[in-house]
């Protein structure tokens, strides 16, 4: 469908169309690309209708994106038996992704569930990192699974000024976590120095932030 979708946006009246693909080159999205451009960098843009799984198609594609473009490579299994949606290897193993995405913004916050179809939260045993993406604002979190506990629904406060909300905001953009070992992602994985310059995005509270 990727393929399929890369140089246009498709549009269709049926209710249950399939995810929407468009590219955007220096701000202008655009129907077709001439050959002797497309090793240009390109950006790309899920979008669904408003239907949960819909909603899940169109957040594991803009993850695909994502961290494609930040030079990972993502591995899609086969079938949806897993607890898993992808696989990442930045050179250092694989990393099984799960990926949740939340659009309802409510009393300063976000939530998205934890659990998968059976009601269990997500563990050690299923994946690795939870990621958490904000459709409406292009906000991830990489948070690793751990970092979940037993809660079945975690909130994410991108705008808030209080400590005590902030919980997982330290993982906001914190795509860092998936190109270093586990033992170098910080007491409490707060790092006090730079996790990863070859991802080339920083991640919250990263060290590079300060003066």
């Amino acid at each position: 469908m990727l393929k399929k979708n890369l140089n246009h946006r498709t549009h269709s009246p049926a209710k249950d169309s399939p995810l929407l693909i468009s590219v955007t080159r220096n701000g202008v999205t655009q129907k077709s690309l001439p050959a002797s451009t497309t090793h240009k960098p390109l950006t790309l843009h899920a979008s669904a209708r408003p239907t949960r799984k819909r909603r899940g198609e169109a957040a594991e594609a803009a993850f695909l994106a994502r961290a494609t473009h930040l030079g990972f490579s993502v591995l899609i299994p086969w079938g949806d038996s897993n607890r898993y949606d992808s696989v990442v290897d930045f050179g250092h193993g694989l990393l099984r992704i799960q990926v949740k995405s939340a659009t309802c913004y409510r009393d300063h916050r976000y939530r998205v569930k934890t659990t998968g179809a059976n009601g269990q939260v997500y563990t050690i045993d299923d994946i690795d990192f939870f990621v958490g993406c904000i459709f409406t604002e292009n906000i991830w979190y990489i948070v690793p699974v751990e970092a979940l506990g037993q809660r079945k629904g975690i909130r994410f406060y991108p705008h808030t000024r209080r400590p005590s909300r902030a919980m997982y905001e330290k993982y906001r953009e914190a795509w860092c976590l998936l190109d270093c070992p586990r033992k170098n992602g910080g007491w409490k994985d707060i790092p006090v120095l730079c996790r990863s310059r070859e991802v080339g995005t920083q991640c919250a509270i990263c060290p590079l932030h300060l003066p």
